[in-house]
C-alpha cells in the first residue's frame, strides 16, 4: 500500500472512530434522562382548568387554574422562553390547600403573541393585571410570585396599576431589575472592552433569534447547565428545560431579550408597597444574588430575602420545595385564613 492510501484510511478510521464514540457518548446521554425520575415527573404535567384572558392590548392570554378550588389563590409567572409547566413542582406542593393560577406568557406556550409584537415590559405588566383581575376579580390573591421575566413583570405591573387592591403580597424570584448584562456572569468582559459588551451581549445573547437545536445532546446539555442551574441539577431537569427553549419561537425570545436587556424598573419597587419575598440562586449566573440584595434594599415592605445555596437561576426547578415552602408562609402571613389551618 503507497504511503497516500495509508494516510486515507487512517484517516476514514479516525473519522469512523470518532463517530462511534459520539454515538457512544449520545446513548449514554440519552439513557441518563430517561432513568431519571425527575424526568418522569416532570413529564406527566397535566393541565389545569382553562382560563382565557384578554390583555389590554388585545393580546390573548391562555391560563390553567390548579388544586383546592375554594382555597385562597396564588398566581404564578414563569419566566423567559419558560411555559406553565416550568411550575410543575410547585403547583403539586401548594395545590392542597390553594388554587393555582399560573399563565403562558404572551408569545409563549400557549397564549398569543403580543398584539402588534409589542414585548415591552409595560405590556407585560399589563398582562399580570389582566389575569389578576380575571382570576380573583374581588383583589383576592394572597400571593402573585415571578420567575425571572415574570418578576420583571410584576415590577412592571406596581409601575402603573394599583397594587394593593390585586394582591396581598408578592415574591420576586431570579430576577433583576435593570443591567442585567452588565451583572451577569456569563457576558464578563475585559475591562478594555467594556463599552463593546453591551452592543454585542444584546445582539449575541438577550436578542438572538436562531433557532435552538430540537434535539438532545451532550454538548447542548452542558451549556445549558453551566447557564442556568447549579451543580446539583439532574439530567432530566435540565432536559425539561430545555425543551421549552426549544419550542420557544425565535422571534419571541429576541424580543423579550432585547426587552430585558433595555430594562430599568428599579423605581417602580417604590410602588410594589405589599409584603414582598424576594429569593436568589448562589450560583445564578444569569442574575446572580446581587440583584437581589438591591431590589430588596429598595423595596419599601421587604418580608424576607433568601438566597438558595449551590442553587442556579433556576429556583422553582432546582429548589421546589424551599420555593414552595416560602410562599406556603408569605400566603399564610398575609392572610391568617383559618380555610388553610383546616385543609
Amino acid at each position: 500500500m503507497s504511503s497516500g492510501s495509508r494516510r486515507r484510511a487512517l484517516a476514514v478510521s479516525g473519522v469512523a472512530a470518532a463517530a462511534a464514540g459520539a454515538a457512544l457518548l449520545q446513548r449514554r446521554h440519552l439513557r441518563g434522562i430517561s432513568a431519571d425520575p425527575a424526568f418522569s415527573i416532570l413529564g406527566a404535567f397535566a393541565a389545569g382548568e382553562t382560563l382565557t384572558v384578554t390583555s389590554a392590548d388585545g393580546t390573548d392570554l391562555h391560563a390553567e387554574a390548579f388544586g383546592r378550588e375554594s382555597g385562597p389563590t396564588i398566581v404564578l409567572i414563569h419566566g423567559w422562553t419558560e411555559a406553565i409547566r416550568y411550575w410543575t413542582y410547585v403547583i403539586a406542593a401548594l395545590g392542597d390547600k390553594f388554587r393555582i393560577v399560573a399563565y403562558d406568557l404572551r408569545g409563549h406556550g400557549d397564549s398569543g403573541p403580543a398584539a402588534d409584537g409589542d414585548y415591552s415590559l409595560a405590556r407585560f405588566g399589563d398582562d399580570v393585571e389582566a389575569v389578576l383581575a380575571a382570576c380573583a376579580p374581588d383583589g383576592g390573591v394572597a400571593v402573585v410570585a415571578g420567575h425571572s421575566l415574570g418578576a420583571m413583570s410584576i415590577a412592571a405591573w406596581a409601575e402603573n396599576h394599583q397594587v394593593p387592591a390585586r394582591a396581598k403580597s408578592a415574591a420576586l424570584l431570579n430576577t433583576g431589575l435593570g443591567d442585567l448584562l452588565a451583572g451577569s456572569l456569563l457576558v464578563r468582559t475585559p475591562a478594555w472592552a467594556r463599552r463593546f459588551s453591551d452592543p454585542i451581549g444584546r445582539r449575541v445573547f438577550l436578542g438572538a433569534r436562531r433557532p435552538i437545536p430540537g434535539f438532545s445532546s451532550p454538548i447542548h446539555h452542558a451549556a445549558i447547565r453551566h447557564a442556568a442551574f447549579g451543580p446539583a441539577a439532574t439530567p432530566g431537569q435540565v432536559e425539561f428545560y430545555a425543551r421549552m427553549i426549544g419550542v420557544c419561537k425565535p422571534d419571541v425570545r429576541a424580543a423579550c431579550g432585547l426587552a430585558m436587556a433595555d430594562m430599568d424598573l428599579h423605581h417602580a419597587l417604590a410602588r410594589l408597597t405589599i409584603p414582598t419575598l424576594v429569593m436568589a440562586g448562589e450560583r445564578d449566573l444569569l442574575t446572580p444574588p446581587s440583584h437581589a440584595r438591591r431590589i430588596a434594599s429598595e423595596l419599601p415592605n421587604l418580608t424576607k430575602l433568601v438566597e438558595l445555596p449551590g442553587t442556579g437561576h433556576m429556583g422553582p426547578l432546582e429548589r421546589p420545595d424551599e420555593v414552595a415552602d416560602a410562599l406556603r408562609e408569605l400566603a399564610e402571613a398575609v392572610l391568617g385564613d383559618p380555610r388553610l389551618a383546616a385543609a
